[in-house]
């Protein structure tokens, strides 16, 4: 019995200082450099999207929408990008399905500056893309019905917005040219060069009118615009559960422009 004991209180003995050798060889194992690739982390998972009920908006549909950038025939150009933002919420059975401050982003299809002689400035727009509040993203097909721009400029069906001719004006210079020509020349010929005075003025007129070009079309920056969606949206509902369905921001008029 004696030596039994002696002989498990030896194991032991041994066992535990296998141990604390193994345990002091692994320390000093941490401490170098790893050679071995740590073990993969496991990345959660994001739920898949559940697609929810499909809701049409029909075309015909219309937006309100503000501006943010201004145009100009003075500076524009096919493929320019626009951007908007609505003004006032869409629904569909009694419920907010486009939000106010969503984002609309278009392009400019053409543009084209007034001639000297006649013709108008005019440039045609589409809007391609609908943004959400919250991210959501769907294509477009809209065009403008009406602009309140402060001008006179006017829309068609097609989306062009054409500028207000010079008409007018180009009357107006040969006439005010030729007046001044013609008192002029009254004065320095004791009122026999009036005749010569007036065709001199005339000519002056119309020169300026051939080498002056008509009034640009132009939409400001915080223009109003009435746009027309022309083929239906259709919308997934799941996306449309909005925490803050938006707020009609105040809309800087646009600036006031002489006739």
């Amino acid at each position: 019995m004696p030596f039994t004991v002696r002989a498990i209180i030896r194991a032991l003995f041994v066992n535990t200082t296998v141990l604390a050798v193994a345990i002091a060889a692994f320390a000093r194992q941490q401490e170098g450099p790893q050679t071995d690739a740590p073990p993969p982390v496991a990345q959660p998972t994001a739920a898949p999207h559940v697609a929810g009920q499909k809701l049409t908006v029909p075309s015909g549909t219309r937006l309100a929408v503000v501006l943010e950038n201004g145009i100009s025939t003075r500076s524009a150009k096919a493929g320019d990008s626009l951007y908007f933002l609505t003004a006032f919420p869409v629904t569909r059975n009694n419920r907010i399905v486009i939000p106010v401050g969503s984002y609309l982003r278009g392009s400019l299809l053409e543009s084209k500056r007034p001639g000297r002689v006649k013709g108008r400035g005019e440039f045609r727009l589409r809007l391609e893309s609908l943004i959400f509040p919250n991210g959501y993203t769907v294509d477009l097909l809209a065009a403008p019905r009406s602009a309140d721009s402060g001008g006179k400029e006017t829309t068609d069906s097609e989306g062009k917005v054409t500028g207000s001719g010079g008409k007018g004006k180009d009357v107006g210079t040969v006439a005010t040219t030729t007046a001044t020509g013609a008192g002029i020349g009254a004065i320095a010929g004791g009122g026999k060069g009036a005749g010569i005075g007036a065709g001199i003025g005339g000519l002056i007129g119309l020169g300026a009118v051939l080498f002056t070009r008509g009034p640009d079309a132009e939409l400001p920056r915080g223009s109003a615009l009435d746009i027309e969606i022309e083929r239906d949206l259709t919308l997934d509902s799941s996306y449309l559960q909005f925490t803050n369905t938006g707020q009609a921001q105040p809309i800087t008029p646009p600036p006031s422009r002489q006739p």
